[in-house]
């Protein structure tokens, strides 16, 4: 049982291209790691993306804080709070031109450079320039994320069929030559060989 899970682990960092995966292992160590005492390897310097469902719940926490009263500057200083990593800091210093009273187009620069939330400075400088209330905005908005990280979902998993495909087929061709092709071959050659036709 052991020797399995080792061998296991050997090929999980062997593998190429399973960064995802081995950060996913050293979280769940950690435990084991406090207790057996070894360092654990430095987070990475860049974080990635962001969550896109931990976005689009973002986005209905707004809609919500403004569908509630709450003004726009509070708002978003209310969701920067609880908001992902890298959007948390750009949506904080939104907030706080918001609550200077910088013009929106201004204000939404921050947010509108993370590509994550670019949408969203889209919609509330539209909101701000019409008049029109940016709470539906922000359920469409949030609606449209989930799909998407819905859709790259599937095509994750569609693509992870098709590459098992090879492994399989190479593990299973020699086995369907050995075990249905071979005796066929074999009894047919016998027969032709007893009856002299060759």
């Amino acid at each position: 049982m052991w020797m399995s899970a080792l061998m296991l682990a050997a090929a999980v960092s062997v593998v190429p291209g399973t960064d995802r995966l081995r950060r996913r292992l050293r979280a769940a160590a950690g435990p084991v790691d406090a207790i057996v005492g070894t360092e654990r390897a430095a987070p990475d310097a860049s974080p990635g993306p962001p969550d896109p469902l931990a976005v689009a719940g973002t986005f209905d926490l707004l809609a919500a804080c403004l569908k509630a009263g709450l003004p726009l500057a509070d708002a978003v200083a209310a969701v920067a709070v609880s908001a992902p990593d890298p959007l948390r800091e750009s949506l904080r210093r939104t907030a706080d031109r918001l609550a200077l009273g910088a013009d929106p187009a201004t204000a939404w620069d921050v947010v509108a450079s993370e590509p994550a939330t670019e949408a969203l400075a889209r919609m509330a400088r539209r909101s701000a320039r019409s008049g029109a209330a940016l709470s539906s905005a922000m359920v469409e908005l949030a609606t449209q994320q989930r799909t998407e990280a819905e859709d790259r979902a599937i095509a994750a998993v569609e693509k992870a069929g098709v590459l098992i495909g090879g492994p399989l087929g190479l593990c299973f061709l020699p086995a369907f030559v050995c075990l249905g092709i071979v005796p066929v071959v074999i009894g047919l050659a016998g027969r032709v060989l007893e009856g002299g036709l060759l």
